[in-house]
C-alpha cells in the first residue's frame, strides 16, 4: 500500500510531463501563426504547412493531455451513463470484429475499446488506463503523419490499419469526452454511428440504405474537410485555442481581479450593486474571453462578498451569476466557440456576427440587471453602508488593459486572421504587465503557467468541437439534414412560429445534455434549412433569413450554458456559493426568463430582423435600418423589463399572482415584432410601472 508521501511525490512527476505537454501545445499553436512569416515556411513540413496535419497535431495535443490529466482526477462512481455508454460502444466493436481482418487488428482495435469505455465502469482501473490512453493516442497520429498522402488517397477504400487507427482514434475521442462532459454527447455520436450503420433497419422518410463500418471509418479518419479532421474541428485550430491561450495569460496575470475592481466602480452605494457589479464584470470578462462557465467562476468569486453583505438570497445570487457569466459567449469581439462554427458554416466574415451579436448581448443584460433591480426592491435590501469602491482614478490608472481588445477589433475590422490579432494581443498584455510594477510577474514561470491553464481549459471544449464535426459528417452522409427539414416543414406547414418554436424547444433539448457548440451544429443542421424554407415563405428576403436563422439557433445554444440538468454555469456558479447545482440551474433559468424568449423578437417578421442589424443591411442599407434596429432595441428591451418585473413579482409595489401572470403575458406583446400587439402590451404595461399603486399587497 502506498504512502500518501509517495502518491503524491508520483503526483508531482507527473507534472512535470503534463505541464510541458501543454506548454508545447500553445507554443505550436502560436507557432502556426507567425510561421508564415519565418524561413522554416520554406520546407514545406507537414504538420506546419498541411491543414489536415495541423488540426491531426491538434487533435493529438488535446487527446494526450486530456488524458494525462484525467490521470490526475480521483475515480468517480460508474452511473447509469457509464453503462449506457459502454452498451452503445459494444455495437461499433461487433461491427468491427464482423470486418474481415487479421485477428492481431481486431486484438489491437479492441485494446482501444477497452482502455476508452471500460474504466468508466471499473473507476479503479481509471488512472492506469488513462496513462496507457495517452500512449495509445501517439500511434494514430503518428500513422497519420507518415502515411498522410495515402491514407487521403485511399479514404474509400482504406486498408487494414487505416480501419484500426481510425476505429482506435474515434474510440479514444468518446473515452475523453465520456470523462471530461459525462455520457451524452459519446452517446450521440455512437447514436449517430448505428444510425449510418443500420438506417435500412427504418421505414418511412428517414431509412436510408446503410453504410459498411470501413467505409464510415475511412472518411472519419483520412477525409479532408470530414471526420476527425474536418471543418469544425480547424474551428479549435483558428480560432478556440488562441482565446483559450489570452484567458490563460489573463488569468496567470491576476488581471480579473482589475476588471473586477472596474465593474464595481458602477454599483457604489447601491442595493442592487453586486448584480451590477456581476453584469458589468461578465462584460468585460466576455470581451477576454468566451467560456460562459469560466466567466460565471470569476465572476461568482469577486462577486459572492458583496451578495453576502447586501443579504441576497443565496440562490437567487448563484442564478444572477450563472445567468451573467454566460452572456461572454454573445459579447463581442471575443464571442464563444459557436461564433466561430457559423463563421465556418455560413462562409461569412466574423465581423458581421460581432454586429449581429451586439442587439442580443444588451438586451441579455436589460434582462439580468431588471431582475436584480425588481428583486432588490422587493426584497427591501439596504446598500452596505461601509462599502468601499476604487475612485475613478483605479479606472484612469489601469484603463489600458483594454488596449489589446483595440487591437482584436482593429484587426477583425481590416479583414486580418483572427489568430494573428488574438496572438498580438496576448503578447501585448505580457508587455503591458512587464511595463507595470503594480503587476509585474515575478517570473517568467507565471507566463508559462498561463500558456499551460490557456491549453488545458481548451480540452473539453476542444474535444466537444471534434465529435460536433463527426455528428456534422454522419448526419450528411446520410441526407438526414434534407429529411429532418422535409419533416420539420410538414408539421408546421407555413407557420414561421411554429417552425422557430419547434427549433428553439429542440436546441433547449439538446443543450439539457450535450454542450453548446455541438447543439448548436446539430440543431442547425437539422433546423436551419426548414426555418429558413418558412421564413422566406413568410416574406422574409432569402439572406436576412439565413443570418436571422443560424443567429437563432446559436442564441438557443448559448441558453443550454444555464438549462438544467447540464447547466455548466449554473454548476461553477454553485460550486463558488456552496448551493445545489440543480437549484442553482433552476434559479438561474429563472433569471433568464425573458431570455428565452428574446429569440423570437428577431425572428418572426423581416422588421424583427432589424434587432440583428446586419441580416436586413444586407437588404435594405441606409438609415431606415438603423431607425428600425433602435426601435426593436427599445421595444424589446421594455418587454424585457416587464418580463422581469412579473417573474420577481414587483412592479412599482408587490404584485398579486394574477397581476404577475397578466404583466408577463402583456409583455409577450413587445417581443412579438408586430405593432398590433404594442397597441394592446403597452397600455398595461403603463399601468403598472406608472399609476400609483398601493403598497405592499399580499399573496406577492
Amino acid at each position: 500500500m502506498r504512502t500518501e508521501s509517495e502518491v503524491r511525490q508520483e503526483y508531482r512527476v507527473e507534472r512535470m510531463v503534463i505541464t510541458p505537454l501543454l506548454i508545447i501545445a500553445s507554443l505550436y499553436s502560436i507557432y502556426l501563426v507567425i510561421h508564415p512569416f519565418t524561413p522554416l515556411s520554406k520546407l514545406s513540413i507537414g504538420i506546419l504547412d498541411l491543414t489536415q496535419l495541423q488540426r491531426a497535431t491538434h487533435v493529438f495535443f488535446l487527446l494526450i493531455t486530456g488524458y494525462l490529466l484525467a490521470s490526475q482526477r480521483s475515480p468517480g462512481r460508474p452511473g447509469v451513463g457509464a453503462f449506457v455508454f459502454a452498451a452503445m460502444a459494444s455495437f461499433p466493436l461487433y461491427s468491427f470484429w464482423q470486418i474481415g481482418l487479421p485477428l492481431q487488428l481486431k486484438i489491437a482495435a479492441t485494446v482501444f475499446w477497452a482502455v476508452a469505455v471500460l474504466p468508466p465502469l471499473y473507476p479503479k482501473s481509471s488512472r492506469a488506463a488513462d496513462k496507457l490512453a495517452a500512449l495509445l493516442v501517439i500511434a494514430p497520429y503518428l500513422y497519420q503523419i507518415v502515411f498522410f498522402n495515402d491514407i487521403i488517397d485511399r479514404a474509400m477504400v482504406p486498408e487494414p490499419w487505416d480501419l484500426v487507427m481510425a476505429f482506435g482514434l474515434t474510440l479514444l475521442l468518446l473515452g475523453q469526452v465520456y470523462r471530461y462532459l459525462g455520457p451524452i454527447l459519446p452517446v450521440l455520436v455512437l447514436t449517430f454511428l448505428l444510425y449510418n450503420l443500420h438506417g435500412n433497419m427504418l421505414t418511412g422518410m428517414f431509412s436510408h440504405a446503410g453504410f459498411d463500418f470501413d467505409l464510415l471509418l475511412g472518411k472519419l479518419f483520412g477525409e479532408t474537410e470530414a471526420g476527425l479532421f474536418g471543418m469544425i474541428t480547424g474551428v479549435s485550430v483558428k480560432y478556440l485555442v488562441y482565446f483559450t491561450i489570452m484567458g490563460g495569460i489573463i488569468g496567470a496575470l491576476n488581471l480579473g481581479k482589475i476588471i473586477g475592481n472596474i465593474a464595481s466602480l458602477a454599483s457604489r452605494g447601491r442595493a442592487d450593486g453586486p448584480g451590477i457589479t456581476t453584469v458589468i464584470a461578465s462584460l468585460f470578462m466576455g470581451m477576454f474571453s468566451g467560456s460562459g462557465a469560466a466567466d460565471t467562476q470569476f465572476v461568482s468569486t469577486i462577486s459572492k462578498p458583496m451578495y453576502e453583505k447586501i443579504g441576497y438570497d443565496r440562490y437567487t445570487a448563484a442564478g444572477i451569476s450563472a445567468t451573467s457569466g454566460t452572456i461572454a459567449m454573445i459579447t463581442p469581439p471575443v464571442l464563444g466557440s459557436l461564433a466561430f462554427v457559423m463563421v465556418e458554416i455560413l462562409s461569412i466574415p466574423y465581423l458581421w456576427i460581432c454586429i449581429m451579436a451586439l442587439g442580443p448581448m444588451l438586451l441579455y443584460a436589460v434582462a439580468i440587471l431588471a431582475y436584480n433591480y425588481f428583486y432588490c426592491k422587493k426584497a427591501g435590501l439596504k446598500p452596505d453602508p461601509n462599502d468601499k469602491h476604487h475612485g475613478w482614478s483605479y479606472f484612469r490608472r489601469y484603463s489600458y488593459i483594454f488596449l489589446p481588445l483595440l487591437i482584436i477589433v482593429a484587426f477583425i475590422y481590416f479583414g486580418y486572421p483572427i489568430s494573428l490579432a488574438v496572438v498580438l494581443a496576448v503578447f501585448l498584455f505580457v508587455v503591458l504587465a512587464y511595463l507595470d510594477p503594480t503587476i509585474r510577474p515575478a517570473s517568467p514561470r507565471v507566463i508559462l503557467r498561463g500558456l499551460a491553464n490557456g491549453f488545458s481549459s481548451l480540452i473539453p471544449i476542444g474535444s466537444a468541437v471534434v465529435c460536433a464535426n463527426m455528428i456534422l459528417t454522419l448526419m450528411v452522409m446520410t441526407g438526414l439534414p434534407n429529411k429532418f427539414a422535409q419533416f420539420l416543414t410538414m408539421i408546421s406547414g407555413t407557420s414561421l412560429f411554429f417552425a422557430t418554436f419547434f427549433a428553439a424547444f429542440f436546441s433547449l433539448l439538446l443543450g439539457m445534455g450535450i454542450p453548446p457548440t455541438a447543439t448548436y451544429v446539430v440543431a442547425s443542421s437539422l433546423t436551419a434549412p426548414a426555418v429558413m424554407h418558412v421564413a422566406v415563405a413568410n416574406g422574409i428576403p432569402p439572406e436576412t433569413a439565413l443570418l436571422a436563422t443560424h443567429m437563432f439557433l446559436m442564441y438557443y445554444a448559448i441558453l443550454a450554458d444555464v438549462t438544467p440538468p447540464v447547466a455548466l454555469s449554473a454548476y461553477a456558479a454553485a460550486s463558488v456559493f456552496m448551493t445545489d447545482p440543480i437549484k442553482t440551474g433552476i434559479a438561474a433559468a429563472r433569471v433568464a426568463l425573458p431570455k428565452y424568449l428574446l429569440g423570437f423578437s428577431f425572428i418572426l417578421s423581416y422588421q424583427g430582423t432589424a434587432l440583428l442589424l446586419v441580416p436586413m443591411w444586407r437588404v435594405a442599407p441606409g438609415l431606415g435600418t438603423i431607425e428600425a434596429f433602435i426601435f426593436r432595441l427599445a421595444e424589446v428591451s421594455v418587454g424585457a423589463i416587464a418580463m422581469a418585473a412579473a417573474t420577481v413579482g414587483y412592479a412599482r409595489r408587490p404584485l398579486r399572482k394574477w397581476e404577475s401572470w397578466l404583466l408577463g403575458i402583456a409583455s409577450l406583446g413587445l417581443f412579438a415584432p408586430y405593432l398590433w400587439l404594442d397597441a394592446v402590451a403597452l397600455p398595461i404595461l403603463l399601468w403598472f410601472f406608472l399609476a400609483k399603486g398601493s403598497k405592499a399587497v399580499g399573496n406577492a
